[in-house]
């Protein structure tokens, strides 16, 4: 690799399996968190590893072994499991660090590598970058003897996994009907398993993984099917989870879409009336919809905004003491039950406060009147490129001047893939998708 290489991006380690991602670089990678770890520790370390259901997914994990304890680390295969669980699993199981094999909602060629450290929260950017210096930038021997590490495989850490979440978030849906879209990834165990003590009727879609349909057609990033299933069969709601699970979207029972920017709202005022908002304040990133603001000022609760990508909103949450915070993509983080982004948690706590609240989805999300958003993304041959060019940076001045202070333009790159994400609000849907729609097009002639 080349001195100028990165490894990390906004969440972890992703690209291509098997060309960006390979098994030589994931064992790299496996061997020099287990050196960077031993020495902070001053002992031998230990992991925890879960995948989702990419084909890629084995090879990686056992590389990924293979690197860790050649390295000196002793592991713990989990199998399939959404990414929370094992954010929640490395505080329950006493282990040093969480390694999670996935690439989230990207399609089933792409996948990807992040840590959690041992009290379950996401690797801070100077830990990640001193296990990317290991790894591109020396020379790490293999153990030999008794210093190489050991491996384990433990059973049951889906189902430990929910059975802590459903001892801090009790249900009784008894008479509701349910809708659950599990990607074909993570969560295709753990949803179904989640709400099934809560006595709701549920029915599952998109439950049977074979390596190559995670996310393909389903899914959080595809919410069609969910919304003709629910309008269809009658349900009270659909959920969607991503192909980890760290995320969860939502359909009324009209099929209507409720993103992350309604159930942090929903979430925020319910907390709030409830006495248990911390310092009456929710934190959410640039790419929040006007309205949310909207309604959280109407709603007496204050805004905090961050960089996109959960790690940011997390730190904030710490830094400041604050309970609840996340995402529009459905990244949503309570901190009393969580430390990460954890769809099923979300989904649980949402189902809660509607059953406290006495209120279907559809008036619930009432709480906010979305302003019209669009989103376009780019696919760039370098994202280095968007800061230095004059081309568009004079259109988004353009457009901005146009809107006249009526909406806001975000144009920014992405942290998981070769993107530049595009994206404009205003008042009027015409005026938001022209907008956006001529910056994506400079975008595209400029950078493409």
């Amino acid at each position: 690799m080349s001195d100028s290489a990165k490894l990390f991006g906004t969440d972890g380690i992703r690209g291509v399996a098997g060309v960006d991602l390979t098994p030589g670089l994931a064992a790299q990678i496996g061997r020099g968190a287990a050196v960077v770890l031993a020495a902070h520790l001053g002992r031998r370390p230990t992991f925890i590893i879960g995948r989702d259901t990419r084909v890629s997914g084995q090879m990686l994990e056992a590389a990924l072994v293979a690197g860790i304890t050649s390295g000196g680390g002793d592991v713990e295969t989990l199998g399939v499991a959404p990414t929370p669980a094992i954010a929640a699993l490395v505080v329950a199981r006493g282990a040093d660090t969480g390694v999670v094999v996935s690439a989230s909602h990207n399609r089933f060629a792409d996948n990807g590598i992040k840590f959690f450290n041992g009290e379950g929260f996401k690797l801070s950017d100077d830990e990640e970058a001193e296990i990317e210096e290991h790894v591109l930038h020396h020379d790490l021997p293999s153990k030999n003897g008794a210093d190489i590490g050991r491996v384990a495989a433990v059973d049951g850490a889906v189902e430990a996994y929910v059975d802590a979440l459903a001892a801090r978030i009790p249900l009784d849906l008894s008479g509701w009907r349910i809708a659950v879209d599990c990607a074909h990834g993570a969560t295709h165990a753990a949803a179904p398993l989640g709400l099934a003590a809560s006595g709701a009727e549920v029915e599952v879609l998109f439950d049977e993984p074979d390596g190559l349909n995670i996310n393909d057609g389903c899914g959080s990033t595809h919410i069609e099917p969910l919304q003709a299933r629910v309008r269809a069969g009658g349900f009270d709601l659909g959920l969607a989870f991503d192909g980890d699970g760290d995320r969860v979207l939502a359909v009324d029972s009209q099929g209507a879409f409720v993103d992350g920017d309604f159930v942090i709202a929903i979430l925020a005022s319910h907390l709030k009336r409830a006495g248990r908002l911390r310092h009456e304040t929710v934190v959410t990133t640039v790419m929040t919809n006007l309205g949310f603001h909207q309604a959280m000022q109407r709603e007496g609760i204050a805004v905090r905004t961050t960089a996109v990508g959960d790690r940011y909103v997390l730190a904030d949450m710490l830094a400041g003491d604050y309970l609840l915070g996340g995402e529009q993509s459905g990244h949503v983080i309570n901190l009393d039950v969580a430390t990460t982004g954890d769809g099923l948690a979300t989904a649980l706590l949402l189902l809660q406060a509607l059953r406290e609240m006495d209120a279907p989805l559809d008036e619930a999300a009432r709480i906010m009147t979305r302003l019209p958003q669009l989103l376009i993304n780019v696919r760039v041959g370098d994202l280095q490129a968007l800061a230095g060019s004059e081309a568009v940076q004079r259109v988004i001045a353009e457009e901005e001047r146009r809107l006249e202070g009526s909406g806001r333009v975000l144009v920014r790159t992405s942290g998981t893939e070769p993107l530049v994400r595009v994206m404009v609000e205003a008042i009027t849907a015409e005026d938001c998708e022209a907008a956006c729609r001529r910056i994506a097009g400079v975008v595209e002639q400029e950078l493409a």
